[in-house]
């Protein structure tokens, strides 16, 4: 059965003994149907919002800076950015090497850097050093750039629900049976079975708690923070 919507959704009808729907009928489908979908999409909400960054909901971003504007806007699909991660592209056509941005503070630049967004001076532009994050939905460069600099950071996705039939979740196929083990969980609920959603939640559960345990609760390395002091004879 291929992963995708429709695949996902046929899993729990053969699960609770309802006939599988086809490519043909699957937008039109209606009652339990729809609630399987429903199911399937609850199950897959519920993974993405137990954790802030999943490494499958991770994404590289690359903006096109504009000679001195200062803010420019995060995607819309933005769930957790990575500030630590901002950094200009090399471009041999503009002579700049790849340069990694010093991160400060709204507060800070306010203080130190914001007449550069009313300022004329064309002088005070240059290759951006600094970013930081602004109160609203976007962020912003110091000094103003002077050219068309490529910017790359790196952020993690507010997922969108599945639609169509050939739509594919952003977890990998691996991950397929806690989807629906997810998926019965609110398949029995609607069927007004408390104790088979029951069962099935602790297994929902269990699953997402194996995903963490392979995904973020790791640690590249130990660090000995003890301070050594020479001995004393």
């Amino acid at each position: 059965m291929a992963y995708n919507f429709l695949g996902l959704v046929n899993d729990v009808n053969r699960k609770l003994n309802e006939v599988e729907l086809t490519s043909a009928n699957f937008d039109t489908a209606t009652g339990f149907y729809s609630a399987a979908k429903d199911s399937v999409n609850s199950a897959i909400r519920f993974i993405n919002q137990s954790a802030y960054e999943w490494p499958f909901n991770h994404v590289e971003a690359e903006d096109t800076l504009s000679a001195g504007d200062v803010r420019y806007a995060l995607p819309s699909d933005v769930k957790t950015v990575d500030f630590d991660s901002f950094r200009i592209k090399r471009n041999n056509s503009l002579g700049n090497d790849t340069r990694k941005l010093r991160i400060i503070s709204y507060e800070d630049y306010l203080e130190r850097f914001v007449d550069a967004e009313y300022s004329t001076d064309t002088t005070i532009r240059g290759v951006p050093e600094y970013v930081f994050r602004t109160p609203s939905q976007q962020y912003g460069v110091y000094p103003p750039p002077n050219a068309a600099y490529t910017l790359v950071y790196e952020y993690y996705r507010l997922p969108v629900d599945l639609l169509k039939y050939t739509d594919v979740p952003s977890l990998p196929e691996q991950f397929r049976s806690i989807i629906i083990d997810g998926a019965m969980h609110y398949a029995y609920f609607f069927r007004g079975n408390s104790q088979d959603a029951t069962i099935h939640f602790q297994k929902f559960e269990d699953g997402i708690k194996n995903m963490r345990s392979i995904y973020i609760n790791r640690y590249e390395y130990v660090r000995d923070t003890r301070v050594m002091h020479p001995r004393i004879f």
